[in-house]
C-alpha cells in the first residue's frame, strides 16, 4: 500500500494558469503539450519565407503586414528571412485590430481595425497578411478590409503560422506553418521572445 500511495503523489499535476493578454480574466487554462519549440519555429518562418519568394518570383512589389501583437514579430522575421534570399529589403507595416482576437477569445464581439503603421504606398503592391494564429476568420477580415480602406493592393495573401480550423468564414491562408486539429476549448498560444520573453507554441485548454 505504502509503494502505491508514493506513486500516485509523485504524478505531475495539471499545471493551471492565468491565460494569455487577450482572454477573458476570469478564464484559466491548463497546459496540455507544446506544439513547436523555438527551432521550429525559426525552421517554419525560413521555410515559409522560401515559399512566398518562389511563390511570388521574386520580392519585387511584396509588402509584409503583420497583425498586432504577434503577428508583427513574425512579419519583421519574415522579411529578415527574404532579405537574406534575395538582398532586398521587403516593407512591414502594422495593423492593430481590436477588440478581441479569435484564437483567444469567443466573446462575441466583431474585430475591427483599431490603427495602422503602415508606412509606404498600399496602392497596386502585392500584400502578405501575416498572423500568429487562423481560427474563426473575423479577425483576417477586418483586417482585409482596413488595409482597402488604406488604398487598392493588387494581391491580398494570408501568412499564418499555425491554422487550427474552425473556420466561421471563407478565409484560407496561402502560407501556412502548420495545421493543428483543436477543440473548441482549446487554444493555441504562439509565445515569442519579443512578446512574450520565451519561444514556443503551447496547445492550452479552458478550464471552468
Amino acid at each position: 500500500m505504502g509503494p502505491r500511495a508514493l506513486f500516485i503523489l509523485s504524478q505531475p499535476l495539471p499545471r493551471f494558469r492565468s491565460p494569455m493578454l487577450g482572454c477573458s480574466p476570469e478564464m484559466r487554462v491548463v497546459e496540455k503539450n507544446q506544439l513547436m519549440s523555438a527551432t521550429e519555429i525559426d525552421r517554419t518562418l525560413q521555410r515559409l519565407a522560401h515559399e512566398i519568394v518562389e511563390k511570388s518570383g521574386g520580392t519585387a512589389n511584396l509588402a509584409l503586414i503583420g497583425i498586432r501583437r504577434r503577428g508583427v514579430p513574425l512579419a519583421q522575421r519574415i522579411a529578415r528571412a527574404m532579405h537574406g534570399i534575395e538582398n532586398v529589403e521587403v516593407p512591414v507595416g502594422t495593423l492593430d485590430i481590436t477588440l478581441y482576437r479569435d484564437d483567444l477569445s469567443k466573446i462575441a464581439s466583431q474585430p475591427v481595425l483599431h490603427s495602422s503603421e503602415i508606412a509606404f504606398p498600399m496602392d497596386d503592391k502585392d500584400v502578405l497578411l501575416v498572423d500568429d494564429v487562423l481560427y474563426t476568420g473575423r479577425t483576417a477580415r477586418a483586417a482585409m478590409n482596413g488595409l482597402f480602406d488604406l488604398g487598392r493592393p493588387s494581391r491580398v495573401r494570408m501568412v499564418v503560422l499555425i491554422d487550427r480550423g474552425h473556420r466561421e468564414l471563407p478565409i484560407e491562408a496561402s502560407f501556412v506553418g502548420r495545421s493543428v486539429q483543436t477543440s473548441s476549448r482549446e487554444i493555441v498560444e504562439v509565445r515569442l521572445h519579443e512578446t512574450d520573453k520565451e519561444e514556443r507554441v503551447m496547445l492550452v485548454e479552458r478550464v471552468e
